[in-house]
């Protein structure tokens, strides 16, 4: 369940405050602190950012962010994991990943927590694609679907062996069967 202050505070204002745990997001002048990530969240969230990543980072094409706010368009939202094409992360005068990212991502990924509330976690979603993402994922656990979100068009279910889409920059084919897969790990043989 997520917490809601019920005073309306700017933009400018929430950005000052101290970060929380598990983080709060900013929308409509107000501040909504997301459930604590459990097992089933926490383990596709890590394999979802290696899998990105070892397909991206080496050539400097894309990075997958866990957690990440991210603040543009008047909200200041942190989804599940963010991925950013290589040329539109900030980086600073040293050439270090800058830490405050005012942009949208390129993918946006949720992974639905037991008791999140599924409409702000799409509404956060579709706000992403108004300013600019090209894809977006709500991985339902429960379910053991995808909603497949893209801009100007219905959502699209995904479920067993269909291979999801990804972002034309990113090479990685996966299907939703794959993704739950990752929740039963590998016994080591010793």
């Amino acid at each position: 369940m997520s917490t809601t202050l019920q005073k309306s505070i700017s933009l400018a204002e929430f950005l000052k405050l101290p970060e929380t745990k598990p983080a709060s997001q900013y929308i409509d002048g107000r501040i909504y602190q997301k459930p604590m990530p459990q097992g089933k969240h926490s383990r596709l969230q890590l394999k979802l950012c290696n899998a990105v990543n070892q397909a991206t980072e080496e050539q400097e094409i894309a990075l997958a962010f866990p957690e990440l706010r991210c603040t543009f368009g008047g909200r200041s939202i942190v989804p599940d994991v963010s991925v950013f094409t290589w040329e539109r992360i900030p980086f600073d005068v040293n050439g270090e990943i800058e830490n405050t990212f005012g942009i949208y991502p390129d993918w946006t990924i949720e992974i639905l927590s037991p008791e999140q509330n599924t409409t702000k976690v799409i509404t956060n979603i579709l706000h992403c694609l108004k300013h600019g993402t090209k894809l977006g994922w709500l991985i339902d656990p429960d379910e053991r679907l995808v909603l497949v979100f893209l801009p100007g068009q219905q959502p699209i279910e995904m479920t067993g062996d269909e291979v999801l889409p990804v972002p034309e920059f990113l090479q990685l084919n996966l299907t939703v069967t794959q993704i739950f897969a990752w929740l039963k790990p590998r016994k080591s043989n010793t």
